[in-house]
């Protein structure tokens, strides 16, 4: 087990602990927080598609986190990066106490308002979560799930991920899923455990 300062786990949790708004599948009754009434309707539609230049995907690994006193916050995690080694994209699930979120990061240089669309197995349905914050190299989109979605993530073969560029064309990545529920349903591959330093 790995100890961590404060210090460290003081910014991991600014990116691991963002409130974000209620999401869910487009087929299912969504809250009326749902983000794809929240969000308003892109300005101008995008205006074609490409696919993403190639991107190598990292295995999915679960990496758990504890302070005294508090349940664990999990991260079941894979990362997709381009030839340079810089990253292309990078999935999350974060679980604690029966929440669950997705969150994507992605680079800078997309059109913000259209969000991010995912689908499973390139099913019709789609859950769309919106961008909730951008630093100087990559934007995070985020929303809550429910526990259908995350049985949905395990029995599901591929993610696409659908984002819209500065220059309105749609770019769709495809994240493999197959060796998800491994990960996510067993130990965590790391485990790191906060001090509180007085």
């Amino acid at each position: 087990m790995k100890i961590i300062p404060c210090s460290f786990l003081g910014a991991m949790a600014a990116i691991f602990l963002v409130a974000v708004p209620q999401a869910g599948f487009a087929a299912q009754p969504a809250p009326p927080t749902s983000p794809k009434e929240d969000l308003p309707p892109p300005e101008i539609a995008p205006r074609g598609q490409n696919a993403p230049r190639d991107i190598k995907y990292s295995q999915w690994r679960k990496l758990c986190f504890k302070a005294p006193g508090k349940q664990a916050l999990c991260r079941t995690t894979i990362t997709g990066t381009w030839e340079t080694g810089q990253m292309a994209i990078r999935l999350d699930l974060i679980e604690r106490e029966g929440s669950a979120r997705l969150q994507v990061f992605l680079p800078v240089g997309l059109y913000l308002q259209a969000g991010v669309k995912l689908r499973l197995d390139n099913k019709p349905r789609e859950m769309q979560l919106p961008y909730s914050w951008c630093f100087a190299n990559l934007c995070v989109a985020a929303a809550p799930i429910d526990n259908k979605v995350v049985r949905s993530l395990g029995d599901a073969r591929t993610i696409s991920v659908d984002v819209v560029n500065t220059n309105l064309v749609t770019i769709t990545a495809t994240i493999p899923t197959d060796q998800f529920a491994a990960a996510h349903r067993g130990a965590p591959a790391e485990s790191f455990e906060q001090i509180i330093e007085e």
